[in-house]
């Protein structure tokens, strides 16, 4: 008698967890087609999107074709992958790499990345178009284009002049990320080991507050903490972190932003924009890339001529073994840990897409995975409201205030 009741418990517990699981799983795919939903809904805004530089890298910078990218491609953003995950305002990167800092002719440079944005928007009018307002962002969703706002990484092609400042706004600029990999006549760069400023120089100062003055938003992302906090006592506007992410889960990595730094952007009323990338959202995944790096050092170093070819392929052979990949949940723990300690009113995407190489994040591996990101914020409680604002509305803000001081 006693066996055959426990008998009949455990069947009853079965059926019980089972019902649970069933009840479990048919919540989250209302979850996904309500993630879904909202990604078509709300306007996405992307701080970080390396396009320009992968277009240049491939060799298609001022020729007068361009890749079709209405078109499926290779990289992680285009037309349809965009469409699919609701991307509405991705900020095209005008990257100056550090070694023109050396050689000159950053602001050439500079000139020919904006002429190949502006050529995506008249190769493909009926998909994409310039922005360079959040109105114009808004007006361009209504029409179903995608807009191309554009932000310049690195002010190296500022020069000596604070006047080119003014000259970029007219060509598209909206924000300017003040250094990149070494420092530059503006700031020191967290990625530099030497400090040439202790933070911004002299003439940095004077770039700020024109920025200021011509409403460029200032980007903190890429300066060593020294830089930020004397942005922050110089600037009369917020300013952003268009891809950076919280230091809390990657010690020691000054290319991220600490807590104190959150908090005082927050006091700015400023955002960080989350970078995706794996080894920005955990350290396990930095240990793992710096590993990587290692065993190709090692192996390049015992080969005279390598192509490019080889040295890719061993790469991602290295990575499969390594497997080095952040889980999507890391991203949103980034996310969370932000909203957490400033609130809610702090916070956005900004991806570095097709800047990463094979380091996103899985889930997340090119623009058509924003409802993911979506998903995971209505699983963990996340109102409508509130994922409008990350989306894009707490970018906006910021965006807004900038070119209102411009107009005052």
């Amino acid at each position: 008698m006693m066996n055959n009741l426990k008998n009949i418990i455990l069947i009853l517990l079965y059926f019980f967890l089972m019902g649970c699981n069933s009840d479990v799983t048919m919540n989250e795919n209302k979850l996904k087609v309500k993630a879904k939903e909202l990604a078509k809904k709300f306007i996405i805004a992307d701080g970080h999107i390396d396009l320009p530089n992968l277009l240049r890298e491939a060799g298609y910078l001022n020729k007068e074709h361009i890749p079709d990218i209405t078109q499926n491609t290779t990289g992680n953003f285009d037309f349809p992958k965009a469409k699919k995950g609701g991307l509405d305002a991705p900020f095209m990167s005008i990257y100056i790499p550090s070694e023109y800092q050396i050689s000159g002719g950053s602001k050439e440079l500079a000139d020919s990345l904006i002429n190949l944005v502006i050529k995506i928007t008249k190769t493909f009018p009926k998909k994409f178009s310039l922005a360079n307002s959040p109105a114009d962002v808004k007006e361009n969703f209504r029409q179903g284009l995608i807009s191309l706002p554009m932000g310049m990484e690195n002010g190296a092609p500022i020069g000596n002049d604070v006047e080119n400042i003014e000259y970029f706004f007219n060509r598209g600029i909206r924000y300017i990320t003040l250094t990149h990999g070494k420092n530059n006549k503006i700031c020191d760069s967290s990625y530099d080991t030497e400090k040439t400023w202790n933070g911004l120089s002299p003439f940095g100062l004077l770039v700020v507050k024109k920025m200021n003055q011509v409403g460029i938003m200032i980007d903190i992302s890429h300066v060593t903490d020294e830089s930020f906090f004397q942005v922050l006592e110089t600037s009369k506007t917020p300013v952003i972190a268009s891809h950076s992410s919280p230091r809390h889960f990657t010690p020691g990595f000054k290319r991220n932003m600490s807590d104190q730094m959150i908090k005082e952007l927050a006091k700015n009323n400023g955002v960080i924009l989350i970078n995706f990338g794996s080894s920005f959202v955990n350290q396990k995944s930095r240990e793992k890339y710096e590993i990587i790096d290692e065993k190709i050092k090692d192996w390049s170093e015992k080969r005279k001529k390598i192509s490019n070819e080889e040295i890719l392929n061993y790469t991602n052979k290295i990575i499969e073994e390594e497997n080095p990949f952040a889980d999507i949940e890391d991203v949103i723990d980034a996310i969370d840990h932000i909203v957490n300690l400033v609130g809610i009113n702090h916070v956005g995407f900004g991806s570095d897409y097709d800047g990463l190489g094979n380091s996103l994040p899985k889930k997340l591996k090119d623009v058509s995975t924003y409802p993911n990101i979506i998903f995971e914020l209505l699983k963990r409680g996340y109102n409508e409201k509130e994922i409008e604002k990350v989306c894009y509305r707490n970018f906006f803000r910021v965006w807004n205030d900038v070119l209102k001081y411009r107009s005052n």
